[in-house]
C-alpha cells in the first residue's frame, strides 16, 4: 500500500516520508513569514515605513488574533474532515496575496484589514491541518520525534530566510550608501517582501506536488461521523486538554517576546537598524537545533518533562532582562541571554503539541483537539502586541523591555507549574475518556 496521510501508522523510511515531513516543515514556516517574521526581523524598519507605533502594530497583531480565534475553533473539526493538501494548498495562495497587497504600503487601517484576512488564511486554512498530518506522520512512537522536526526544521528554514532577506535588506542600504544618496528604508523593505511573498507562492506549489490525498475511506468515514459535535464535547471535557492549552499559552506569551529582541538591541544596546536584525536572527539558529533536541528527548523522557525544562530556561532569561543584569557594552553576557531566552522558548515550542497524544487523544480527533488547545493557547495574539506596545511606548529606553520580560518570566512560572500538573492528571489518567480508534 502506497503511504498517505490516512491512518496512524510508524513513519517508514523511504523518499515519499522524506517529502511529505520536508513539505510540513517548509510550509509550517512559509504560512508565517508575511505576519510575523518581517516584522520580528526589521522590527524598527518596519515601524518606520509604515509610520507606525509600537502599540499601533500590537493592535494589528490583535485584529490577527482576534479572527484566530474562531478560526482555531473552527479549523480543528475543518482538518479532521477535509484533505490537509487541499487546505494547506490554499492557505498558501491567500497569504501570498496578502503579502502583494503589503507592497502597497497600506495605511494603518489597511495594514489591520490585511491582518485579519491573515487571521483566516493561516489559522482556518491551516494550522489544525499540518498539526494533524504530523502527528499521522510520527506513528505511536515517535511524536515527540515528528513535532521536533517540524519545529526545528521550520527553526532552519526561517534562520535561512532570515539571513537570506538580512543580506538582501543590508545590500540595498549599502547600494544607496555607496551612490551618495540616504539609504531607502523603504526600497529595501519593499525587497524583502517580495522574498517573502515568492517564497510563500512557491510553497503553495511544493504541498500540492508532495502531500498525498487522504484515502477515501478515511474521509468517508468523517463525513458519516454524527457524532463529531459530541466528540468536540468529549475532547473539552478532558483536564489534560486545557492544561495543555495553559502550557501553549504561557509558551506563546515567551515566544512573542522574540519579537522584542531586535528593538531592545537597538534601543538599549545601541545597535543600527542592521546590527539589530543580525542579533534577531540568533533566535531563529537557536530553534532548529533547540526543538530538535527537545523532540528527541520527548520520546525518551515524555514531552511534558521537557517542557518543565524550558520555562525554566526561559525564566532564567527573562528575570536576567528584567532586572537590569545586562547593561550597555555587554555584548557576549546578551549574545548568552538570548542564546538561553531560545533554548527555552524552542524547546517548549518543538513538543508542546506532542502533548496531545500524551493526553491519550484519539487520533481522529486530533484535530478538534488541537483546535481546542490553539483557541486557548494563542490567546497571546489578541493581548500580547497591545501590551507590550504599551510599555514600550509609555516606559521609553530600557524601562519598557524589563518590563515586557518580566511578564515573560511570570508566564513562564505558569507553564513550569502547569506542566507539574499535566504530569499529575496523566498518570493517573492513563485511558482516554473517548472510545479508542
Amino acid at each position: 500500500m502506497k503511504p498517505d496521510l490516512s491512518a496512524e501508522q510508524t513513519t517508514r523510511p523511504g523518499f515519499k516520508e522524506a517529502a511529505i515531513i520536508a513539505t510540513l516543515i517548509l510550509s509550517g514556516e512559509a504560512i508565517f513569514l508575511l505576519p510575523f517574521i518581517l516584522p520580528r526581523i526589521f522590527r524598527p524598519t518596519f515601524l518606520e515605513v509604515f509610520d507606525l507605533t509600537n502599540f499601533e502594530l500590537g493592535v494589528a497583531y490583535s485584529v490577527y488574533g482576534l479572527v484566530a480565534i474562531g478560526a482555531y475553533f473552527l479549523g480543528g473539526p475543518i482538518a479532521d474532515r477535509f484533505p490537509a493538501r487541499n487546505l494547506m494548498t490554499a492557505a498558501m495562495l491567500s497569504t501570498g496575496l496578502g503579502g502583494i497587497y503589503l507592497l502597497t504600503i497600506p495605511t494603518f487601517t489597511g495594514l489591520c484589514l490585511v491582518y485579519g484576512f491573515w487571521g483566516l488564511t493561516t489559522i482556518l486554512l491551516f494550522w489544525s491541518a499540518m498539526l494533524r498530518a504530523t502527528r499521522i506522520w510520527g506513528g505511536k512512537d515517535r511524536q515527540g520525534l515528528a513535532y521536533g522536526l517540524l519545529d526545528g526544521g521550520r527553526g532552519l528554514v526561517a534562520a535561512l530566510v532570515a539571513s537570506v532577506s538580512v543580506i538582501a535588506f543590508a545590500s540595498v542600504m549599502a547600494a544607496d550608501i555607496t551612490n551618495d544618496v540616504a539609504p531607502d528604508k523603504g526600497a529595501a523593505l519593499i525587497t524583502v517582501v517580495l522574498i517573502f511573498t515568492a517564497t510563500t507562492l512557491v510553497t503553495a506549489a511544493i504541498i500540492w506536488l508532495a502531500i498525498p490525498s487522504r484515502d477515501s475511506r478515511m474521509s468517508t468515514s468523517i463525513k458519516n461521523d454524527r457524532l463529531k459535535w459530541s466528540a468536540v464535547l468529549s475532547v473539552m471535557t478532558k483536564p489534560a486538554v486545557w492544561l495543555n492549552a495553559v502550557i501553549v499559552l504561557c509558551a506563546y506569551v515567551s515566544f512573542k517576546s522574540i519579537d522584542d529582541f531586535s528593538l531592545y538591541v537597538n534601543i538599549v544596546h545601541g545597535y543600527d537598524d542592521v546590527e539589530a536584525a543580525q542579533f534577531g536572527t540568533v533566535a531563529f539558529w537557536i530553534r532548529p537545533v533547540a526543538a530538535l533536541a527537545a523532540g528527541i528527548l520527548a520520546d525518551r523522557f515524555k514531552a511534558s518533562w521537557i517542557v518543565s525544562f524550558g520555562f525554566g530556561f526561559v525564566a532564567i532569561g527573562s528575570v536576567a532582562i528584567s532586572i537590569g543584569l545586562l547593561p550597555p557594552g555587554t555584548t557576549w553576557t546578551l549574545i548568552a541571554t538570548i542564546v538561553v531566552l531560545s533554548i527555552g522558548i524552542y524547546a517548549v515550542r518543538g513538543v508542546y503539541f506532542a502533548l496531545v497524544a500524551e493526553s491519550q487523544i484519539p487520533i481522529r480527533f486530533t484535530g478538534t483537539a488541537i483546535g481546542i488547545v490553539s483557541t486557548v493557547g494563542f490567546l497571546p495574539d489578541v493581548f500580547m502586541g497591545p501590551v507590550m506596545g504599551y510599555f514600550l511606548d509609555h516606559y521609553p529606553g530600557e524601562a519598557g523591555h524589563r518590563l515586557v520580560f518580566g511578564l515573560v518570566g511570570a508566564f513562564a512560572l505558569v507553564g513550569f507549574l502547569t506542566s507539574y500538573f499535566f504530569r499529575k492528571v496523566t498518570r493517573h489518567n492513563q485511558t482516554s475518556a473517548l472510545a479508542p480508534d
